[in-house]
């Protein structure tokens, strides 16, 4: 569940160094590098949550750049809590809406993308909301460098099979397509967990995990 009303935490997020101000994310399209000061890969999160993901995969790669992509507030005031106590200076944060993400990042900006348990949006009036949809899958095509990739992962098989199925209208290729991620020795050796994988795994779910590319053209 998302926690969304903690008092002030719009000005606390407004007053971290380790936040891009929303003032400025529309003038970031092809300054990312300059941000980090290196010409070391991108690689974004889109729907962080509390950012233990990304902390982790941040602390093992310092030698690539991070960017922490959250809607919610309450929720990415837990990141920015973590990063005081625990630095790191190739991850930053920004709170946004995913559907503006092909306008804060410049073509071929990106080198990888994670999609982490992301709203399911059951209904299906709301499909083209689904973060690996493919209106959402051609915005990142349009960040992405040709050879980039995009990684997600899920315990909900309605969601996959959804994920799964957009993949060839919308132009993309599996490298691989797990339906019991823990069950695959080879992926988990250097599988990355989140708060949600490790409390559905805790419980017995399968989590369902895929990695594509673009298909030739």
């Amino acid at each position: 569940m998302r926690l969304r009303n903690i008092t002030g935490c719009q000005e606390m997020i407004a007053d971290s160094k380790y936040v891009v101000n929303e003032d400025e994310l529309f003038n970031c399209p092809g300054t990312w590098h300059e941000r980090f000061g290196n010409s070391s890969p991108i690689r974004i999160e889109i729907g962080m949550g509390k950012g233990r993901f990304i902390h982790d995969l941040a602390a093992l790669n310092p030698g690539v750049n991070y960017i922490g992509i959250e809607k919610y507030s309450a929720v990415l005031l837990r990141a920015v809590q973590k990063m005081e106590a625990e630095e790191k200076p190739n991850l930053v944060f920004v709170r946004m809406d995913a559907e503006d993400i092909d306008k804060v990042l410049a073509p071929g900006e990106v080198d990888r993308i994670y999609l982490n348990f992301s709203d399911p949006w059951p209904k299906d009036r709301h499909a083209k909301r689904r973060l690996p949809s493919r209106q959402f899958l051609a915005r990142y095509d349009r960040i992405l460098k040709p050879d980039g990739l995009i990684e997600f992962k899920t315990d909900n098989r309605g969601l996959f099979d959804f994920a799964v199925e957009e993949l060839e209208p919308a132009g993309w290729e599996a490298d691989y397509i797990s339906y019991d991620l823990h069950s695959d020795p080879a992926l988990m050796e250097n599988n990355v967990m989140t708060e949600y994988e490790e409390k559905f795994s805790a419980m017995g779910n399968p989590i369902f995990k895929y990695c594509i590319h673009r298909a030739a053209r």
